[in-house]
């Protein structure tokens, strides 16, 4: 049909428009939250390109969810808007005969969605806990970025420098406070640089400087003229890589069946599946009366969308917690949902029932 085939290319345009601008709002917001951190000095500034990417990455089965019940919601929307939803009943078609399109136009969404639920996000997720356990194992020296003060993880040691040389294999003027047996070491340089021992120690090598060293309050204080001087760089070792169930492969999820384990495999599971309650949802949700505006049907559509999320966060914890069992938990959710899908439909093809007579 016209309005089907019309509709399609609808959906999948605004599914388009959408995604795009969701996913730019997920990437500012992520990319404030990890610049924050890393002003902070808890994250290095190389390493903001790839968590935005991991994180990306693991919320974008949400975010596909939220584009395919917008994208559903506002094309229909528009067809009650235009009036065209009145030449739809004139031809004697029911609303029900939405759910054939709507379900050819989002079924490989949900598919895609079902697959970066249960195979992509955790991915992601344990990739992204890997890289911050290799962070964290860096040394100090290598944490060290151009105009910021950086301390050591000890707390022993508090590094600056003011910038790198043009060939990047030296730094120019190093600054090094340094805490030990009660007295307090400060060192100056014009520069510096890594060297590596053939056994494969490595050392932080300044040059042409002083040092400045003395117990704070008492007169012991000594000032040392250097044109070479060496700082041991004490090798960390690699943690072991926290493991959490959201880092866990689908399968082992199954294969262990521990309780916090199930409730992670109920969320992965219950996303794709409310996606496509919730596409559903939006056929009668779209229903708009010209007298009480324009906007409240989309109001009432956010209200679900969160509260359907967030029950499905409910019940992973519940089932995690081992409140509820993991058939209840998983399932509890989505029956109410499509309980409220079957009263909207009943309640719109009534109203439209009315009208007509």
């Amino acid at each position: 049909m016209v309005f089907q085939r019309a509709a399609m290319r609808e959906f999948a345009s605004n599914a388009a428009a959408i995604f795009v601008a969701l996913f730019f709002i997920l990437l500012t917001v992520i990319l404030i939250r990890l610049l924050s951190q890393a002003a902070g000095g808890r994250l290095p500034p190389d390493a903001v390109l790839y968590l935005i990417g991991f994180s990306a990455l693991n919320n974008l089965s949400t975010l596909l969810a939220l584009t395919l019940f917008m994208s559903v919601l506002l094309t229909l929307t528009r067809v009650y808007r235009d009036s065209e939803m009145v030449v739809w009943f004139a031809s004697g078609l029911p609303l029900t005969a939405w759910i054939g399109p709507v379900l050819r136009f989002s079924l490989p969404i949900v598919a895609v969605i079902a697959a970066v639920s249960t195979y992509l996000s955790p991915w992601s997720q344990n990739k992204a806990q890997v890289y911050r356990t290799q962070l964290e194992s860096r040394d100090d020296v290598s944490k060290v970025a151009p105009g910021t003060f950086r301390e050591a993880s000890s707390g022993q040691r508090v590094f600056f420098v003011e910038s790198i040389a043009e060939n990047e294999a030296e730094v120019k003027n190093v600054f090094v406070a340094l805490y030990q047996e009660e007295r307090l070491g400060v060192i100056v340089a014009a520069r510096g640089s890594i060297e590596r021992e053939a056994n494969g120690d490595r050392f932080a090598v300044l040059f042409d400087g002083r040092r400045y060293d003395g117990k704070p309050g008492t007169p012991d204080f000594r000032v040392t003229r250097f044109e070479r001087y060496a700082i041991r760089i004490e090798a960390k070792e690699v943690g072991a890589i926290e493991q959490t169930p959201r880092g866990l492969a689908t399968p082992e999820l199954i294969a262990k069946g521990e309780k916090p384990l199930l409730g992670e495999l109920s969320w992965r599971i219950g996303l794709p599946i409310a996606a496509l309650v919730l596409t559903l949802i939006a056929i009668p949700l779209s229903f708009v009366n010209p007298r009480a505006g324009r906007a409240a049907n989309l109001i009432f559509a956010i209200f679900i969308f969160t509260a359907y999320i967030n029950a499905l966060g409910v019940a992973q914890a519940w089932i995690a917690q081992d409140k509820v069992s993991f058939a209840l938990g998983a399932a509890a959710v989505h029956i109410v949902m499509v309980l409220v899908l079957f009263s909207l439909f009943a309640q719109r093809m009534s109203l439209f029932s009315f009208l007509r007579r």
